[in-house]
């Protein structure tokens, strides 16, 4: 099984992620043994940051930093422990607001298979209103959680 960064290195979704990880050099931290659970946006997601912005962010290691850390949970929480939460501590020390919106699917993947499009039926939870679009990537060191845009502390 993959790690984290393993993961996310071998699938074309999250080439920006994966670049933005390196600049705030964070692939050792997320290569570790973990375990992590990442809310992982895709290139779309990052996408929907007006360019200045994201050229901004990407000068300050530390605002980059401090972002990227908010996208990551300590443990391994899967998506059936995600809908009983309503809040969840990131890394960075704020907290992220979770929403269920009806019961969520048997929601378990082939990662043989981590394709992230858009297309993806929403798995009903919300992260601070971002949709969680693919959940339950099992890597060797956590769980990956895809969602539809860039969460900001």
């Amino acid at each position: 099984m993959k790690s984290i960064i393993e993961t996310a290195t071998s699938n074309s979704d999250f080439s920006t992620l994966v670049t933005t990880l390196k600049k705030a050099e964070l692939v050792e931290t997320l290569s570790g043994t973990g375990p992590f659970t990442v809310f992982a946006p895709t290139n779309k997601a990052f996408e929907k940051i007006p360019k200045e912005t994201l050229d901004k962010v990407l000068a300050d290691k530390a605002k980059l930093t401090s972002i990227l850390t908010y996208h990551v949970v300590a443990g391994k929480v899967m998506a059936k422990d995600v809908e009983k939460m309503t809040e969840a501590k990131t890394v960075e020390g704020s907290s992220l607001t979770i929403a269920t919106e009806g019961k969520v699917a048997d929601t378990k993947v082939d990662t043989s298979d981590v394709s992230t499009e858009e297309k993806e039926t929403p798995v009903g939870i919300t992260v601070n209103k971002a949709h969680i679009t693919k959940a339950d990537i099992e890597c060797s060191n956590g769980v990956i959680h895809v969602i539809d845009t860039v969460l900001m502390p």
